[in-house]
């Protein structure tokens, strides 16, 4: 009998400076939608995507000097992952490559391969939105911007690799 294995991540959880600032963000910013607050233990949670299928914990009033800034990828469709840079630049955020530099383009993850645009939320968590590619994984590319992916994807195909 093969092992059992999860089947996707429910929950993460973030510590944040401020519990409203951090909601204000993950949902104005980033649309999830607020499924609960609860003001005593200083902690709020977001469905990300549809509802009962996975979700964002916010907590906030660590005050620990060593502050841990963590990384979390949502997953968006390919269509829609130019259109979020777009979105995030309205709200003032700035978009990173792949290796933290402002850009202006998704960086494509070879091996995988995925197209991934970078950004920091306001208590500098790095935040990713991913969108799998339908073509063969390259791992010898590397990570390229997404227009390099496209223009050496156009040459395979002319080549038959």
């Amino acid at each position: 009998m093969p092992a059992l294995t999860p089947c996707s991540l429910f929950e993460a959880h973030l510590n944040v400076g401020e519990l409203d600032r951090s909601i204000a963000f993950y949902s104005e910013v980033l649309g999830l939608e607020l499924a609960h607050i609860n003001t005593e233990r200083k902690t709020a949670f977001l469905w990300i995507g549809e509802r009962g299928r996975s979700m964002l914990g916010l907590w906030a009033g660590s005050s620990s000097p060593n502050v841990m800034q963590l990384h979390l990828a949502f997953r968006v469709e390919l269509k829609d992952l130019l259109g979020w840079r777009e979105q995030l630049a309205k709200a003032g955020v700035v978009t990173l490559d792949f290796f933290g530099m402002p850009a202006a383009e998704p960086s494509v993850i070879g091996w995988m391969p995925a197209a991934s645009i970078f950004f920091r939320d306001p208590d500098n968590h790095l935040l990713e939105l991913l969108a799998m590619l339908p073509d063969a994984p390259r791992p010898g590319a590397g990570i390229v911007s997404y227009s390099t992916w496209q223009q050496n994807t156009k040459i395979d195909q002319k080549l038959g690799v």
